[in-house]
């Protein structure tokens, strides 16, 4: 047997090895979306989802000014619309986006806050498959509002949080 054969055998022999533990792994503990994902499946999904979103989008820049009005009508459309998952103030503590596996992401920090605005637009826009967040399709000035908010969630006061409960009735408990 050549060096080469064998080489090959060794690989498949590990990769049936793999596929084998894997299916244990399933059929002994299932799939529930009540488990928190583990770091490396974490780490695989937000490589996933950046190859997801076309490069062409990445580069994208929000053509509204960052003005109060249109971070207004954003921060409304978010009450109305996001908050049921994300939680108004963006931590995604709500009973809701708890239970979605992937849970839904705290907005405010880095993971998403480090995405440009292109990709942002476009996970609003389109949604991420194999989660819980759909595509809102064609109302790009709306999306393109609601990024403007969501880069402003780090900065969110308690009238802001106010004001939203007023358009949603979410109380305190789901922040």
């Amino acid at each position: 047997m050549s060096k080469g054969t064998a080489v090959v055998f060794v690989c498949l022999a590990l990769l049936i090895g793999a596929v084998a533990t894997f299916l244990w792994y399933i059929g002994s503990r299932g799939f529930s979306a009540r488990e928190k994902p583990g770091g490396f499946e974490t780490f695989l999904a937000r490589r996933v989802r950046g190859l997801a979103t076309p490069s062409a989008a990445k580069g994208l820049r929000n053509p509204i000014e960052p003005a109060a009005l249109a971070i207004a009508e954003g921060r409304d459309h978010f009450a109305d619309h996001c908050a049921l998952c994300h939680a108004n103030n963006g931590s995604g503590k709500t009973e809701m986006g708890g239970n979605m596996y992937p849970p839904a992401p705290d907005m405010r920090t880095g993971d998403t806050q480090d995405l440009t605005d292109g990709e942002i637009f476009n996970i609003i826009k389109n949604g991420v498959r194999f989660t819980g967040m759909p595509g809102w399709g064609d109302e790009d000035e709306d999306n393109w509002k609601l990024v403007l908010f969501i880069r402003h969630l780090p900065q969110l006061s308690q009238i802001e949080l106010d004001l939203m409960r007023e358009v949603n009735d979410q109380g305190p408990e789901q922040e």
